[in-house]
This record gives structure tokens, sequence and C-alpha cells, in this order.
């Protein structure tokens, strides 16, 4: 799956199949259509529109800030640039929490708009009736569980989840609803090995009992697939969570470039030649 992709559009289907083969897929963030085009070409065929955007993109210090219409047109340009991937977009802080009426609108325009395949949103129970009414309206929804970055305000913090048993039944109960309900998969934040392995477990089919995609976000080796934020494993944010520490120092290359590109100016070497374009010969 890491090799180059194939002409095949990867979808829903595909995921599943991994999880049943058991066959690991990696997940990472992206925000705009040349870096997703990259990463398809490296072999990343399912990308998440992260509302870590207001992070990364935004410069904000949570995922709160960043506007819905904004995370569309976000989806719609990873979209473009990477066709043939299944894209996640991710439902920011105010676009499901006000109404099920407004989810459900917002839900529709990261699909139509966005050219989403699947949404994902932030849960605890109270969000089952949601998810059942997005899935029979034909909207495919990936659960968040575990440490949900949205509450962030109410938290006091970035906190992991799922370490005591108490709150881990409540993890575990919480997917096996979500799941009833009709989410397509789950993804499963910050949370001990022995949590996830148990949401691996539960995470079934009604009826079939075929495996329910769970992806890990920092959330152990259990999970079917993993997800990483791109600015913190190419190097690129000040502060890395211990799950995503970086593979390649990008934020270093781009400061070397930066460098070059000022030598070149200041030094006036730029140009020096007078440049491509030449006068039209008028006569």
């Amino acid at each position: 799956m890491s090799d180059k992709p194939t002409d095949k559009r990867c979808t829903l289907r595909d995921i599943r199949h991994w999880a049943r083969d058991d066959h690991k897929f990696p997940m990472i963030t992206c925000y705009d259509a040349t870096t997703a085009r990259h990463l398809y070409e490296g072999g990343c065929r399912v990308m998440l529109v992260g509302d870590t955007a207001a992070q990364m993109i935004l410069g904000h210090d949570s995922t709160l800030p960043v506007p819905c219409e904004f995370m569309i047109q976000l989806t719609a340009a990873v979209r473009r640039g990477a066709p043939k991937a299944l894209i996640m977009g991710d439902m920011p802080f105010g676009s499901y929490q006000c109404s099920d009426d407004d989810a459900m609108k917002n839900a529709c325009r990261f699909l139509s708009h966005g050219n989403a395949d699947l949404v994902k949103l932030e849960v605890d129970m109270t969000h089952a009736p949601l998810v059942h009414r997005m899935t029979h309206a034909g909207i495919p929804v990936v659960a968040h569980i575990g440490s949900r970055p949205q509450t962030v305000r109410a938290m006091g913090g970035f906190l992991s989840s799922g370490r005591t048993k108490r709150v881990a039944d409540i993890l575990i109960e919480t997917a096996e609803t979500m799941i009833a309900h009709g989410a397509a998969a789950l993804l499963v934040e910050a949370v001990p090995d022995e949590v996830t392995e148990r949401i691996v477990a539960a995470a079934k089919q009604p009826g079939s009992g075929r495996p329910v995609p769970v992806i890990g976000c920092g959330a152990g080796p259990a999970a079917h697939g993993h997800v990483v934020v791109f600015h913190d494993i190419f190097g690129l944010s000040d502060w890395q969570p211990p799950f995503a520490k970086p593979i390649y120092n990008m934020g270093e290359k781009i400061q070397e470039a930066g460098a070059k590109w000022v030598e070149l100016v200041e030094s006036g070497r730029y140009l020096r030649d007078g440049g491509p374009y030449t006068m039209l010969d008028e006569s």
C-alpha cells in the first residue's frame, strides 16, 4: 500500500478491507492541493483535512477558531490535488454543536462542495442520534473518541484519555454505540494501547461482524490505521506530541533555502543577466 498508488480511487470499501485483512494503513493530515499531490504520489492514499489547520495554517493555539467554510474550501483543495485519495473532512467546532439541522447542512456541504468521502466529528454518547441521522442520509461518519481537542476549554488543556478503568469502559461503550448508530469508522486519540485493543475487538459491523476500521492517533499499535499531523512528522511545528516525532526536518531545509534566496537577492546576483523577457521588435 505504500507503493505508488494505482489509478483506482481509494474508497471506504478499501479501508474496510484493510481492517479485515489486518493491513495497517497510514493517514496524514493535509491542507492544500500541492502537498496532497506529492503525498499521494508518495503512496499516502488516505488524507485527513484536519481542523488542526487552525494551528498549522492560521497560527492559532487550538483547533477552535477555524471557520467551517474555510475547512470546506481546504477539503476541496486537497481533493483537487489528490483526486483518487480517500479524503476525510474534519467538521470544526461550532459546525455540528448548535443543532442537528445545522450539522446536517454542514456535513452535506463537506461532501457536495468539499468533495469529501467522509466527515469526522468529535463525539460522546449524546451524538448517537446525529450519527444515525447522518448515516441514513448517506453521509459516512468517522466518530472521533478519546482525547477530543475541541473540548480543550472545558477540560482545561489537551489531555489524554482512557487511563482509568471507568473512563476506558465509557470509551468502549461509546465506540459500540457509535457503530450501532452507523459510524463508518472510529478515530481514537491519545489512549493507552490496552484500550485501543478493546475498541478494535469491539468494532464490528452489526449483523455481518466485519471489522469497522479503527484509526489511532497516538493510541498504540493495535489500531487498523494511524494518523499524524503533517507538520509534526515533517519537522515544521515547534512542538510535536510524543507519538509524532519528525521523520524529516523540512523546517530546517526551508530555512536554508530561505537564506539562499536572501543572499541571492541582497548580493545583486538575482536576474543579473537582465531576466527572461526582452522588448518586442515593433518595426
